[in-house]
């Protein structure tokens, strides 16, 4: 069976003079999520360019690890944590990988087609 891949991705906005004790209460959160199966990379990092904004980008490995990462407590501590700096916002995606190449091809020319697919 192939792998299947999922990424999540999206935005939290907290009040901006919260951002910094709101990262720093997510980190170990963050070292906890990265050690969960299936779980490819779980960055959560303040947006250079919007004050109070943080930029979620997570990969997991199939549906069934995604799930139990749902129930685990590593994200129900984030959510608990993170509300308690007060949301303003929220907006996050998963998607389902079907194709994944890299931007380069051979030589070294970025390309927006998928080239390897036939």
């Amino acid at each position: 069976m192939a792998t299947t891949r999922i990424i999540i991705s999206g935005t939290v906005d907290l009040p901006p003079e919260n951002i910094e004790a709101a990262m720093a209460a997510a980190k170990p959160l963050i070292e906890g999520g990265l050690t969960e199966k299936g779980c490819l990379d779980y960055d959560w990092c303040p947006d250079p360019l919007n004050p109070g904004r943080i930029r979620v980008f997570e990969r997991w490995e199939s549906e069934a690890d995604l799930k139990a990462h749902f129930e685990d407590h590593w994200y129900l501590d984030m959510r608990d944590a993170l509300g308690s700096f007060g949301i303003l916002g929220a907006e996050t995606f998963k998607y389902r990988v079907d194709i994944q190449e890299p931007v380069y091809d051979e030589t070294m020319t970025p390309r927006a087609d998928f080239f390897t697919a036939t």
